[in-house]
């Protein structure tokens, strides 16, 4: 007797438009016991300003320059940048397996707020419509000089970041990146075939299918998409077609909780935000990208369809605040 297939159980490969990829889903693996490494509780207190602190106003940075007394954003120049504008060309290969191009480009660090204890979602709207206007003059600023310009933030001691400050980097490039390549010729591709942006039409189908939404607004949608590869990964679009950061409207940058960030000045593009939370089953246990992951394609085990569901139960109060209501409630 053939069996029905449920995506929820019975294993199945999806595949992703964008970077033309492809993941395979395991969904029954969430049955598994877990018995691999436990994350420590985050920490529950960060202090406000500390003078040791590189990224904090007024403290000393590795290279001697002081910070200003800043009050909202901060761009600097990274101390130890990953690309140099005057970096050599390393010259003509003698192979053409041992192949070495230049790369040169800027990197900088952007401080969103004073204040070391907060995060963007713990933000005013005004503060963070700050950092999203700085995103785009940022952007304005060096996308003149080069062709990729990349915003990210690693957050959390779990992805790498050791200074709680809440800051991202901005990474500009003479080259385009293997993922930006990868999703630029899918656009381009998708575009010379359907006569339209592929990420206009994929926001319209999820619009349409709803089972992968997590939040929808009059400029934005957040969705957790069809080929997620992280288990609680989402992707943010803008509701119209808008290429890069500084295209969007007034009213666009009021709502745009922006993640890493991926613009660009071709007309088959469309701009969009990657957010790759690591956890898998809690705050403390979370996914890790090795053997098979790593030796043949990524894999994952819960569905989007099951990972939207559980992120659109979550409280819209961030949980440090929610945590602080408890506390008052119990003194009282």
């Amino acid at each position: 007797m053939a069996t029905t297939f449920r995506a929820s159980e019975h294993q199945h490969i999806r595949y992703n438009p964008l970077q033309d990829e492809w993941v395979l889903v395991s969904a029954h693996r969430m049955k598994r016991p877990w018995q691999g490494q436990v994350e420590p509780p985050l920490l529950t207190t960060v202090p406000r300003h500390d003078p040791h602190n590189p990224l904090c106003p007024g403290a000393t940075r590795a290279n001697g320059e002081v910070n200003p007394y800043y009050e909202g954003t901060f761009l600097f120049d990274n101390d130890f940048p990953a690309l140099q504008p005057d970096a050599p060309s390393p010259g003509p290969s003698d192979h053409p397996l041992f192949q070495a191009e230049a790369a040169r480009g800027v990197c900088k660090v952007m401080c969103f707020h004073p204040w070391s204890d907060v995060t963007l979602p713990l933000m005013s709207v005004p503060e963070i419509r700050a950092v999203v206007d700085a995103w785009a003059s940022v952007t304005e600023e060096l996308g003149a000089q080069y062709p990729w310009v990349q915003i990210f933030e690693n957050k959390g001691a779990m992805m790498g970041c050791s200074n709680p400050h809440p800051h991202c980097q901005v990474w500009a490039s003479s080259f385009l990146p293997d993922v930006a390549q990868r999703e630029e010729r899918s656009q381009r591709a998708y575009q010379s075939q359907h006569g339209e942006p592929l990420l206009m039409e994929y926001g319209r189908q999820e619009l349409l299918r709803k089972d992968r939404l997590v939040l929808t607004s009059e400029h934005w949608l957040v969705l957790v998409p069809f080929w997620a590869v992280w288990p609680f990964q989402t992707l943010l679009l803008p509701r119209r077609h808008v290429r890069r950061l500084p295209e969007l409207t007034p009213a666009e940058r009021d709502g745009a909780p922006m993640g890493s960030e991926a613009g660009a000045n071709w007309d088959h593009w469309q701009l969009h935000a990657h957010y790759y939370p690591p956890l898998l089953r809690s705050a403390t246990v979370r996914k890790f990208m090795v053997g098979y992951e790593m030796l043949a394609q990524a894999q994952r085990d819960l569905t989007p369809e099951q990972a939207a569901e559980r992120l659109r139960a979550l409280p819209e109060v961030h949980y440090r605040l929610g945590q602080k209501d408890r506390e008052t409630a119990a003194i009282a």
